[in-house]
């Protein structure tokens, strides 16, 4: 196709009041996201060289109608959480009359539901796309294009890092494998890319590594593997040695953390060798410390070790583990709340991501629980943690579920951070004399210490801030730039945390003054039936209690941090509305009875 040479890639946005945004710690050190789109830019190698090719990320910039009339189609990638975002991306598109062409997790999992795209380029782009650019050139291209087969990565394309704005990123990434050898019912991953994991080689992987040193980038990279010791073997015997050499070679500019299986801690060698080339830090499943829960749900790998004892094992290596935890599952019973948070702290983890069971297309978990009648339409937000919304009918009741919920993120996240700053001490003493990945002080992490120390201490939580500081200067002065690292974090989460629990508190007010309200209307109508008589006076004294519950509910809402506040503000005026109506049918019933 001759007009086809001017490619957009468009990376939506990330809502910024979500966990893994990080946005209140990257304002620290004048960062815009966390993460580069490691997926557009991997597509960007992809496409033949005859294109120009241009990247958008909404995360650091705005998508201009300029970009939209530069290009002659925009190629588009979505995780869930990124859906509303996509969708006005694909209004725009529509509005000037550019072709969209839609991949990525999302799209492969839910592109019947997604409207006004143009193609879908489904699954892993190596075993699709050229398929899909012969038919597009030739003007036959179908609406649906699906990968068949998972292809060999082995020797695959260096990603687009020159397309990326790179100081605008906290990290860098790069990805070793795809698949996993496990089968958690509530993982999409196993399902997407298989349980046998492919690999690149390590010769590819120092290539990528090569090319971002030189772009200029320094400092951390994020290994993106949902499991990057799916193959303990060539990572042991491979990888690691690989990048030690290329790191040996330039000073150890990076440090790298990346997801893991807890079985890690069964294997010294492997951790010797990943604190040694420089990797600091490990997601880590944990989902639940509840066997019951975890045999349930197929976790079966948690259940062969002691899983605080294999946490402790990992951190006295020198590696941070920072991890997931799911409330929710068919076994829990009402203690669990109280359980995940006794684990969490025993267990030093500062950063750990909780949330309520989500069913995700695709997954045994979801096909288990639509057989059963238990998905809730329409609940399915793609966060993982800080909201209360869960497209699974729990057995847990949902008021319980919620309400010990609430408990969790308010008790390990609570307003003074004291729980957290503690997790933090007990991470510290065990990295403490270990070989912790040492490198030089970066700039924009002294400017960080300089504004940690001008805004943090006059926080609500800025006693336990001051105390966590000194002591670690103090005690722990080779670690204190992760005690400084770890207090910046702390501030996204306390963010995200309370004020989460503020738009709940005051969400469930707006509630409340509606139901009271039809309750009283409906004691009046009681009495109409009774007497046929509704004093006006007892409507308009019922009406004007409302108003003024419903203002002082406003003046809780706008003092709501703004990236908080969208969704209360849309729920106080449906409120609002509703209540409104109850009063004007009351006022119409009145007339009748006059």
């Amino acid at each position: 196709m001759p007009w086809l040479k001017n490619i957009l890639l468009v990376y939506p946005e990330i809502p910024k009041n979500t966990y893994w945004s990080f946005e209140y710690s990257l304002r620290f050190i004048n960062r815009s996201a966390a993460l580069p789109p490691l997926g557009l830019i991997t597509i960007a190698a992809l496409l033949p060289k005859r294109f120009d090719l241009k990247l958008v990320d909404m995360n650091i910039e705005p998508l201009k109608q300029s970009d939209l009339e530069w290009a002659d189609a925009v190629f588009v990638s979505a995780m869930i959480i990124q859906k509303d975002s996509l969708a006005d991306i694909i209004r725009m598109c529509r509005k000037a009359g550019t072709p969209v062409v839609a991949g990525g997790p999302y799209p492969t999992a839910s592109h019947e539901e997604i409207q006004g795209v143009d193609h879908f380029v489904l699954g892993e782009a190596e075993a699709v796309l050229p398929d899909f650019l012969a038919d597009l050139e030739n003007g036959i291209a179908g609406r649906v294009y699906r990968a068949k087969q998972k292809p060999d990565i082995t020797h695959t394309v260096v990603p687009r890092f020159d397309l990326l704005k790179m100081n605008r990123y906290g990290s860098m990434a790069i990805q070793y494998s795809r698949g996993c050898p496990f089968n958690c019912e509530f993982c999409d991953i196993w399902i997407m890319y298989g349980n046998k994991p492919r690999l690149k080689s390590a010769e590819s992987m120092v290539r990528e590594i090569d090319a971002l040193y030189r772009l200029g980038w320094r400092g951390s990279i994020f290994i993106v593997d949902d499991n990057f010791i799916g193959n303990k073997t060539r990572v042991k015997r491979e990888l690691l040695p690989a990048i030690g050499q290329w790191e040996d070679e330039n000073r150890f500019v990076f440090d790298f953390y990346t997801e893991a299986s807890i079985n890690m801690a069964d294997d010294p060698e492997l951790m010797d060798g990943m604190n040694a080339v420089g990797f600091g830090q490990v997601f880590v499943g944990i989902e639940t410390p509840s066997k019951k829960s975890l045999s349930e749900t197929g976790k079966r790998q948690n259940l062969k070790c002691d899983l605080l004892e294999a946490v402790r094992t990992i951190q006295q290596h020198g590696i941070e583990v920072t991890a997931g935890f799911i409330l929710g599952f068919d076994s829990d019973t009402e203690d669990i709340f109280d359980r995940q948070i006794d684990f969490i702290q025993a267990a030093g983890i500062p950063k750990a991501m909780v949330g309520v069971l989500t069913a995700l297309p695709g997954t045994k978990l979801y096909r288990r629980l639509e057989k059963d009648g238990r998905i809730v339409e329409g609940n399915l937000t793609g966060s993982n943690t800080h909201t209360m919304c869960t497209n699974v009918a729990t057995t847990l009741p949902p008021d319980i579920l919620k309400q010990g919920y609430k408990k969790v993120l308010g008790t390990l996240y609570d307003a003074n951070l004291k729980n957290y700053f503690a997790r933090c001490e007990t991470l510290l003493a065990r990295l403490q004399g270990t070989s912790y990945p040492r490198r030089p002080l970066r700039l924009y992490e002294i400017r960080a210490l300089l504004k940690s120390i001008a805004i943090q201490p006059f926080t609500q939580y800025g006693w336990q801030y001051l105390k966590f500081v000194g002591r670690n200067l103090i005690r722990r002065p080779s670690l204190f730039a992760e005690a400084i690292t770890h207090a910046v974090m702390g501030h996204h989460f306390y963010v995200i945390t309370q004020e989460t629990l503020k738009v709940d508190a005051v969400s469930s007010t707006l509630d409340d003054i509606y139901e009271k309200t039809r309750a009283y209307i409906g004691r009046q109508a009681d009495l109409v039936k009774a007497t046929s008589v509704l004093p006006r006076r007892k409507l308009y004294e019922g009406w004007a209690g409302c108003m003024a519950q419903f203002k002082r509910a406003k003046n809780v809402i706008d003092h709501v941090h703004k990236d908080f506040r969208a969704d209360v503000v849309r729920h106080y005026y449906e409120m609002v509305s509703r209540t409104r109506s109850l009063f004007e049918d009351a006022e119409r019933q009145l007339h009748v009875t006059d």
